[in-house]
Formats: structure tokens, C-alpha cells, sequence
């Protein structure tokens, strides 16, 4: 059952999708220039259509546009100069040398300004082996540019037919991985697994849903036909999205020890039926998330009121009244979680009586990064303590030997390959320069097998033909979903291509393999010994910010404490800040784990830290939450464990950061008396949050020691 939903939500995916529209959009100039007797201009321009596909990653229409504009500019370009470079081997190699360092400091703008730089670096790669008399150069330039400005009409066109199926796409996908971040919630229920394997899966999940979000908020905060009133379907894909951020935030606050939870339940059964009722939840989750991916209609959910009635009858049953408090918090707790769910499926209700007026649109653009581009950014980042630069440097340089390995010593035909394959895999951390070798590594033998396999046993030039299609399509289609799988496909494709043009598959085999190792083997040793800065010297900065997110999101409870009436968007803005910058850690531990043994420090301890602040942030989302309606302030005994807490957390910012240590947290003179609160377990909760808060503060001294 798993399996078939998994295959329905490729079908339906922005991955196929743009898998299928990319390699037809690349083919179809091949394709039509083939008929009309001249293939090579089609190849030409195909060229120049693959390129600008590079550019065009997701995001709102306005950024995919400017960024196929500026695309098609930088490959006319790099098409035209490479024409006249090339003609010298010593004019080539600088040009090399500079261009690898120019459109690598792209990076500064973002991630589409580096796809625009990797697009740049490309089409030089591609062209610098092929030398043409100079009074050609200026039209083989433009069939380029007439290719990348092809691509870009046909996919703004229709991204005019379909505007709302990308952010359609990325709010199913998002659900589902809210879903299954619950789903590991569930098992912390359950007395026979492993706590410990839980939180580390807790961790990584978390990533992956802030990912979602991301790319949600990018698709639809940064369209501004999606966020006007009167678009109908535009206002109801905002209003799920927050929503769905609600409710990540709900399952993210309901935390308990649960380790005690365990031994002081375990022989009731009830943890076991409340770790179903999660799943069942779970279920639910899904089945919108596909609905939504998929655009198919939705089977209204299973009433859990039943089932909740069950539990409390059981939870009612227990001799010990004492004892059934936190039981009873959980049931309210699963409550509002279905409730949270209720309100997602408004989504597919057309009555939009009586729904809240969504925020104004630039309140929205908030909670977006908005990328400055100036000549200032460029300047600010020239200098060896940007990691930018130093990755630009070290770019140049490995460049710069491959250029001298593809004329000296390799004596294929295609050693620009190694070229090609070192601007892809050469990444700023050393810990994702690893994964990208290994993965192109074996994607290339894997891919190469298949690919001589076919040759060997297909001869027929229209299935061939058809394969190649196939293969494109797989390509464009894992490109930014797993590079492994891309690689798998894209070298039977190489290798068909090559032998339709009779170039020998076996040759080119070999020759992308050999090429493919000496450009892995560069750069290995170049993000190992080139200006590397390990991620157990720059985590500390994401620790940093965690702690600083923890503490502003305190401040909103402590706000809360003194009886004021905190602002619905700065809180969502900190709850948004804090998300993130947990993400962030969680992403910097793992890439840390990837890196070299001796260059890992304190990894256990940074773990606890990550574990810690995870427990931290879920504490204080669960009070703030549920004292968001509190009009009065509290007695000052929990505004003091409040102020405590913030004061710890303070002085482990100043434990990891001394650039932070002149910030205090000044609270005393706003204390002021107040009402004893109706919870009696409150302080109770206080003094975990103020105990784990003095757990990170010891951590934070024995980290930075």
C-alpha cells in the first residue's frame, strides 16, 4: 500500500513533471533541425536550451523569469568569448582560471544566482574543445542564445497555463513530511523502541519539513497574484499553508520526559493506544498530502471522537487520580490535533464563508529571505573569511588542473568531462563534496553498465531512439531530487548519444570513467586541502543562533507571564526563526559526521546540545501555546523562573560567543505581582524548561573549552 502511494506521488510530482516538460523543451530543436536537414543547428540550440534549464529551479514565476533572462545573457557571452579563447591554449587556461573564480562568487546571491554561474561555466566547458573561424563564432553564439531564450518562452508560457501547481505540489509535499515527522512522534509511545534512534530520526525529519516549508513559503509569499484577496484558490492554498505550520508547531510542542512516561505507564496499555491514535492521524495526513500533490479527490477522515472517548475511559479507569495528570494533558493534546487536521481539510470545502481574512500580503514577504543584488555583497564577501570566497579560490585552482591534466595527459576526446564534473561536485563542505564523489562515482559505473548492456543487445536505432528520451527524462527528472539515480540515467543516455554519432560506446565508457575518477580524485583532495574550514569550527555559529531563537521565543512567554498581549505575526516570525535555525544545527551535526574523524570535536556533546535545545523549544512552544489567552500577568515566582531561564540561556551565548556578550537580558524591573495560575503543574514545567535550560549552559562550557 506504501509502495503504490509512493508511485502515485512520483506520477503526479513537480519532479516528473519537470523531468518531462525539460527533456522536450532540450529534444524538440534536435528534433525539428533534424527533419529540415541540418542537425546541427538543432544541437546548437538544444544546447543552449539545457543550459538555461539549469537556471530554472523552483520558485515564484518573477525569479524564474529574471533568472532565465540573465541565464541567456551570461551563455551568449561565455559562447562568444570561449569562441575566441579557445583558439590559444595559453589565452584558454586564463580565461579558464578567471571565469571558474568570477561565476563561482555567484554563490554570494543565492542559489539561483549559482545555478546562473554553473550555467556560465557550462556552455564554456562545452565549447572550449570546439574551434570555429572567428567570423562564425558571433552565430553559433546566437543559435545558443536562440536556444535559451526557446526554453525560457515555453516555460513561462506554461507556467501560465498551470500557476498554481507548483505550490499545489510543495503544500502536499510538505504535509507529507509533517506526517511523517508525527509518525516518528507516535513511536516515542512506544515502550519496545529505541529512544534515542527516535530523537536522532526526530532530528533529521525536522529537516526535511523545514525544507518543505521553505519552498512553500518561497512559491507563494513571493507571488503576488497568489496573494491577492480575490484570488480565490491562491487564498485558500495560503490559509492551508498556515495551517499545516500550526500544526507542525502543535506536534512539535507536545514533548514529556518520555522516558518516565514509560515506566509509569507501560503496564496499562494506554501508551499503545495512544501511539495508535497518532497513526491514525498519521494516515490522515497523508491521505490529504496525496490528495493535494495529486489533485484527487479527498474521502472525508474516520471520526476519532470514539476513539478519544475510548482513551479517556481508560485513562478515567486508573486508581491512582494522581498519577493520570500528564495522561490527561496528552488526550487534550490529541484532541487539538485532530482539530488541527479539521481545519486542514478546508482546503477542500469551495465555501470560503466564514474563514479568517488572510495577512496582508507584506506582512507575508516577512517570512521570506529577501537576497540583495549590489555590488556591495560581491565586495563584502572578498575576503578569506568568507566561505564563498575561499570555495571561489579553490575552485579556480583544482580548475585550473584539471584544464592542465585534459590537454597534457588525458588523451580522450571528451576531457572536458573532467571539467564538467569537477564545477558539479566541487562543493564549499568538504561533507557534501564526499557524497556528490561517491554518488557520481557509482552513478557512472552503475549507469555506464546499463547503458553497455543496451548497446550490446538493442540495435534497432527507434528503440534506441525512444531510450534516449527515456533516459533524458529520468535525468531532468532526479536532477534536484537524487543525484545518484541522475547520473544512473544520464550515462546511458551519454553513451546511446555517442554511439548514434559513431564515436564507439565502449571508447566513451571508458574515457567518462577515467575522466570521471581523476575529476572525483581532484576534488577530494582540493576541499580536503584547499582552504577548508570544518564544520566543528563553524557549528558553533548555528548553536549561536539556536540559543538565541530559544530565547527570543521565552521572551513572547515571558511577555505573556506579565499579562501583555503579544502581536500574532512577531510571534509566528520568532516560531519561523526558530524552526529554522534548529534545522540549520541539525543539517551543520549531520555534515559534521560526514567529515574526517580527526577533524570532529566534541561530536556526543554537540549532539546532546542539538537533542537539548530540540526538548527546550518543544517546552516552550507547548506554554506558550497554551497560555496564549492568559489577560492577567502570573505571581512572580514563575515570572522569576522565566527570567532564570533566559538569564542561563544568555550566558551560553556568551559561553559560544563572545561577540554576543554585551547583550542582557534585562527583565527585573518588569516583574510585577500577579494572580496564581489555575494550572498547579505549571511551575512544575517552568523548573524542567530552567533545569534543561542549565543542562545546555553547562554543555555550552564544556563544547567551547
Amino acid at each position: 500500500m506504501n509502495k503504490t502511494k509512493s508511485i502515485k506521488t512520483f506520477l503526479f510530482s513537480q519532479h516528473l513533471a519537470d523531468g518531462i516538460r525539460v527533456t522536450l523543451e532540450i529534444i524538440i530543436p534536435t528534433i525539428v533541425f533534424a527533419w529540415l536537414g541540418d542537425i546541427k543547428i538543432g544541437m546548437t540550440l538544444s544546447l543552449g536550451a539545457l543550459c538555461v534549464s539549469i537556471s530554472d529551479g523552483p520558485g515564484p514565476v518573477v525569479h524564474k523569469r529574471n533568472g532565465m533572462l540573465y541565464c541567456n545573457i551570461f551563455i551568449f557571452i561565455m559562447a562568444f568569448l570561449t569562441g575566441f579563447a579557445n583558439t590559444n591554449m595559453i589565452t584558454l587556461g586564463i580565461f579558464v582560471l578567471f571565469t571558474t573564480f568570477f561565476f563561482t562568487m555567484f554563490s554570494v546571491y543565492g542559489n539561483r544566482a549559482a545555478t546562473i554561474g554553473t550555467a556560465a561555466l557550462l556552455i564554456m566547458i562545452l565549447r572550449m574543445s570546439k574551434v570555429i573561424p572567428a567570423s562564425d563564432v558571433l552565430i553559433e553564439s546566437l543559435y545558443v542564445l536562440a536556444g535559451g531564450v526557446w526554453y525560457m518562452i515555453v516555460a513561462l508560457l506554461l507556467y501560465k497555463l498551470t500557476p498554481y501547481r507548483p505550490a499545489q505540489r510543495a503544500l502536499g509535499d510538505c504535509i507529507n513530511e509533517t506526517a511523517k515527522y508525527l509518525e516518528i512522534k507516535s513511536r516515542l509511545y512506544d515502550t519496545h523502541s529505541n529512544l534515542e534512534k527516535e530523537y536522532k530520526l526526530l532530528i533529521e525529519q525536522q529537516i526535511a519539513v523545514n525544507e518543505k516549508q521553505d519552498t512553500v513559503r518561497e512559491l507563494l509569499f513571493k507571488n503576488r497574484s497568489i496573494l491577492k484577496e480575490s484570488t480565490h484558490y491562491g487564498r485558500v492554498l495560503v490559509l492551508t499553508f498556515t495551517y499545516v505550520v500550526d500544526l507542525f508547531e502543535h506536534i512539535m510542542a507536545t514533548w514529556y520526559d518520555y522516558t518516565s512516561l514509560r515506566e509509569r505507564y507501560k503496564d496499562t496499555g494506554i501508551l499503545e493506544e495512544v501511539k495508535r491514535i497518532l497513526q491514525i492521524l498519521t494516515e490522515d495526513l497523508h491521505h490529504i498530502g496525496e490528495a493535494i500533490h495529486s489533485q484527487t479527490s479527498y474521502t472525508q477522515r474516520k471520526e476519532l471522537l470514539p476513539e478519544l472517548e475510548k482513551l479517556k475511559i481508560k485513562i478515567d479507569a486508573l486508581t491512582d487520580s494522581g498519577s493520570t495528570i500528564m495522561l490527561k494533558k496528552i488526550l487534550i493534546n490529541l484532541i487539538r490535533l485532530d482539530k488541527n487536521i479539521d481545519q486542514i481539510t478546508q482546503y477542500f470545502k469551495e465555501d470560503l464563508s466564514g474563514r479568517k481574512k488572510t495577512t496582508n500580503s507584506n506582512d507575508y514577504s516577512k517570512f521570506v529571505s529577501h537576497q540583495k543584488i549590489n555590488g556591495t555583497v560581491l565586495k563584502n564577501n572578498l575576503t578569506m573569511e568568507s566561505s564563498i570566497f575561499r570555495h571561489a579560490l579553490r575552485m579556480m585552482i583544482t580548475c585550473g588542473v584539471g584544464f592542465a591534466i585534459s590537454k597534457f595527459i588525458s588523451t580522450g576526446h571528451h576531457s572536458y568531462w573532467i571539467l564538467m564534473t569537477i564545477i558539479i561536485i566541487l562543493k564549499p563542505g568538504f561533507s557534501l563534496t564526499k557524497e556528490k564523489n561517491y554518488d557520481r562515482l557509482i552513478g557512472t559505473l552503475a549507469g555506464g553498465v546499463i547503458g553497455l548492456i543496451i548497446l550490446a543487445f538493442i540495435s534497432d536505432r527507434y528503440v534506441l531512439y525512444a531510450l534516449i528520451i527515456f533516459f533524458m527524462i529520468g535525468t531532468y527528472t532526479f536532477v534536484r531530487l537524487n543525484y545518484i539515480v541522475m547520473v544512473i540515467f544520464l550515462t546511458p543516455y551519454v553513451l546511446i548519444l555517442f554511439d548514434f554519432l559513431g564515436l564507439g560506446a565502449l571508447n566513451v565508457a571508458n574515457e567518462r570513467l577515467s575522466d570521471t575518477a581523476i575529476a572525483s580524485g581532484l576534488a577530494f583532495l582540493a576541499s580536503y586541502f584547499l582552504f577548508p574550514r570544518w564544520e566543528s569550527v563553524t557549528i558553533f555559529n548555528y548553536m549561536t543562533s539556536v540559543l538565541q531563537a530559544n530565547i527570543n521565543y521565552l521572551k513572547k512567554l515571558r511577555e505573556i507571564f506579565l499579562g501583555k498581549k503579544i502581536a500574532m505575526l512577531d510571534y509566528k516570525l520568532i516560531r519561523k526563526e526558530l524552526f529554522v535555525s534548529t534545522a540549520n544545527l541539525s543539517a551543520a551535526l549531520h555534515r559534521m559526521l560526514s567529515e574526517p574523524k580527526s577533524k570532529q570535536f566534541n561530536k556526543k556533546k554537540i549532539y546532546e546540545f542539538v537533542v537539548l535545545n530540540h526538548v527546550l523549544s518543544s517546552n516552550i512552544a507547548s506554554l506558550t501555546s497554551s497560555s496564549m489567552n492568559n489577560e492577567e500577568p502570573l505571581s512572580s515566582s514563575y515570572q522569576n523562573l522565566v527570567r532564570k531561564t533566559l538569564e542561563k540561556l544568555q550566558k551560553s551565548v556568551q559561553n559560544l560567543d563572545v561577540v554576543s556578550s554585551n547583550e542582557d537580558v534585562e527583565i527585573h524591573a518588569s516583574e510585577k505581582e500577579g494572580i496564581e495560575p489555575n494550572d498547579v503543574h505549571l511551575k512544575e514545567q517552568l523548573s524542567f524548561i530552567y533545569k534543561v535550560s542549565d543542562d545546555i549552559y553547562k554543555l555550552s562550557k564544556v563544547i567551547k573549552s
